[in-house]
């Protein structure tokens, strides 16, 4: 699923070719991925130009002049390609949902696989309210280590599931919380509140680190995930345990292993994380 890094790339990638554009057109072909009707939607993005392309946890966020908004979340498969106006789509999207016609002939097509994304237009209030229950972006200043203690010492939830919980934290997935948990040397089934000052300090770098690394490498492509010009994430490479299970521990040789709870699976190094404090 993509995270904050994959949503950040996608940004990264549009923003120099949508802002400024006027949606002329939209073209819904999957229903199912918008929350209103197909011709309201339509109606409230014709003829509105985009002003800004941003981001908010694993959002992609089309702002829209006269104070509207449009939320893009990327779901399991979703991606947002810009791409010469074609009536089919582009080339290389092969399960379109809705295509935006943009005043200079190019489109922007949100594709999605599976059907599990969504793509909403709403006014700057509601998308506030909606904004003010996530909890804080991983990335900037405000959030700090003792931020993330305070916060970690009320749960007692998994360490892991509650960096999935996008009311704690907005963007971490579970590529980035088990990446971020190895480097902090914290099992991944520690309760929360469990977890020291000392480590949530080792655990805020981690989540910062590897966020910021894999950014700067464009996300990770394990299947379905493109940028907007739709290549490949490169950080899949640098993973050290997610998805690792069986192979060799990159600190201490240790086979990887992978345990599944709340739904979710987890790889950890049992000697880099040891189970003590972890849930039964």
């Amino acid at each position: 699923m993509p995270e904050l890094p994959e949503a950040e790339t996608i940004v990264r990638g549009l923003r120099p070719g949508l802002v400024g554009r006027t949606i002329r057109a939209t073209e819904v072909i999957h229903a199912s991925v918008l929350r209103e009707p197909t011709r309201r939607f339509a109606n409230k993005v014709k003829d509105h130009r985009i002003v800004e392309v941003g981001r908010r946890g694993k959002n992609v966020l089309l702002r829209l002049e006269a104070e509207r908004l449009v939320a893009v979340n990327l779901g399991m498969t979703g991606r947002l390609l810009l791409t010469a106006g074609r009536e089919d789509g582009p080339v290389d999207s092969r399960h379109p949902a809705v295509r935006f016609g943009l005043d200079d002939g190019e489109a922007l097509v949100f594709d999605d696989t599976r059907r599990f994304g969504t793509v909403e237009c709403m006014d700057q209030h509601h998308w506030q309210a909606r904004s003010d229950r996530m909890g804080p972006e991983p990335l900037e200043a405000s959030f700090t280590g003792k931020v993330l203690w305070d916060r970690l010492h009320r749960s007692r939830s998994p360490v892991r599931s509650w960096l999935l919980d996008q009311r704690k934290v907005a963007g971490v997935g579970n590529i980035y919380a088990n990446e971020a948990l190895f480097l902090a040397g914290i099992h991944p089934q520690r309760l929360a509140r469990s977890v020291s000052r000392l480590e949530a300090g080792a655990l805020h770098r981690g989540i910062r680190s590897v966020l910021r690394k894999a950014i700067t490498s464009g996300g990770t492509t394990l299947r379905d995930y493109r940028t907007a010009t739709g290549e490949e994430g490169r950080y899949a490479q640098s993973l050290q345990v997610y998805a690792r299970d069986g192979e060799a521990c990159s600190r201490c040789r240790t086979e990887v292993r992978r345990v599944v709870f709340g739904g979710r699976s987890a790889f950890f190094c049992p000697r880099c994380q040891p189970r003590r404090g972890a849930r039964a």
